[in-house]
Order: C-alpha cells, then structure tokens, then sequence
C-alpha cells in the first residue's frame, strides 16, 4: 500500500463531502478507527473545522479519547451516555441484553453527533473500515448513521498501517480493538476471527485457512447487505 498516495486521496475525500459545511462531527473513542479519522480530518480540514464528542457508558476510561484530542488540539465535549441509555432500558421491555443495550447505546451516540452537526452546520463524519462494513459489525442506524465513511475503502489491517505512517502513538495503534459497549467488550472476541484472518478472508487470500472460518465470514458478508443498502421501497404506478 503506498501509504502518502493513499492518504492524500481519503484528504481529499474528506475536503470534497465537507465542502460548503463548516466542518465536521466526530466520535471519538480512543479506538484506531476514530483515532485515525480524526488525524486525517484535521490534515484535511484544519482543527478549527474538526468538533469531537466523547460518549462513554458510565466510568468508561476516556484518557485515550482525551489524548487524541489534546494531541490534534480540537475543540471537544464529554457526554456520559449512561443516563439516557439506563433510563430508556428501565421504561422498555427490549433491552435486557448485552447486545440489545450495546445497540442502543451506540443509536444515543449517533443522535448526539447528529444534534451537534445540526446545531453547528456540519456533517457527521464516519469511523467505519472496509473489515467491518463489509460483515456487517456495526449497528445500523447507530455507528452506520453517518454522512460520509473516509477509511470504509481501508481493511483493519490497513488502518494500522496507516496509523502508524501518520505517527499515531503506538499504544493507541497495538490496544485491543473495542466498540465501548460493555465492560470487556473486545471486537474480535465477538466476531469470532482476529482481523489479520479476517481481512484475508475478504481479500480472497484464504490459503491454509479452515473451510469452516471462510464459510463463517461469507456468510456474515451475505447477512450484512440489508446494513449496506437503502430500505427497499415499492414501486408503484402514479395513481390518475
């Protein structure tokens, strides 16, 4: 991957969405994917036209959301999600599990960006990689609510690649991959593959790799276009 041609072509991607907008809205978690989204917007943009948001549940750590933050120098805000998640848990009926509640947390999370890129004039920016959009690991209508995915043409293990050219810091780079929606929450646990076999499989590069794994992923491939599509809609003649 030639890593600057790369770079200048998801800046300019960045310049072109946002253009005629007063900038961006982005969450940041301290996860690679914000990190390295929130590195490129301000190369592309400028700082002044980055707002970040940090949304942790509760006691979530945020120091890596606050380095990120302190290193690009952009304008920020913290907003504990735990009392608009808890109290629409405790009125429902539909979110006594784990997953169930990690959805709806990352749905509260889109409805602030969107509040603030309302209120300020800008667009949401996305966090989403090629890995991810491609099996369907993200909420729809949560983390996939957004105007425009910058690094969806880049796979996890691109993303890395990419960090590390940028000169991310390498704790922020080799931390275990985690959406924040539950204590102990890893990516790759809950997907069942770590990305390198993963982006493999994507790639077509299956080789030694177990038929059943290739399967597995094919079919979260498969079960994921509904997340990558518009809602389908009938089409009817125009009633006379």
């Amino acid at each position: 991957m030639e890593h600057e041609k790369i770079i200048k072509k998801i800046e300019d991607f960045i310049r072109e969405k946002a253009g005629g907008m007063n900038g961006v809205v982005l969450g940041i978690s301290g996860g690679i994917d914000s990190t390295v989204v929130a590195w490129l917007a301000v190369r592309a943009l400028g700082k002044d036209k980055m707002f970040g948001i940090l949304m942790p549940y509760g006691t979530q750590d945020t120091r890596d959301a606050m380095k990120v933050v302190e290193l690009l120098g952009i304008q920020h805000q913290v907003i504990n999600i735990k009392p608009f998640a808890d109290a629409i848990a405790k009125d429902a009926m539909f979110f006594d599990d784990k997953i169930a509640l990690g959805n709806l947390m990352a749905r509260i999370r889109m409805s602030l960006l969107y509040g603030a890129a309302n209120t300020m004039k800008r667009l949401v920016i996305g966090t989403g990689n090629k890995s991810e959009l491609e099996i369907g690991y993200f909420t729809k209508y949560g983390d996939g609510g957004v105007d425009f995915e910058p690094i969806g043409g880049l796979y996890k293990t691109e993303v890395w690649q990419i960090a590390e050219y940028l000169g991310v810091p390498t704790h922020l780079i080799v931390k275990e991959p985690s959406a924040g929606l539950y204590n102990g929450q890893t990516d790759e646990e809950e997907i069942g593959f770590n990305y390198h076999i993963i982006d493999k499989i994507l790639k077509g590069e299956i080789g030694d790799i177990p038929t059943e794994h290739v399967n597995k992923i094919n079919k979260m491939r498969q079960s994921a276009q509904h997340k990558l599509a518009m809602p389908p809609s009938l089409k009817l003649e125009v009633m006379k």
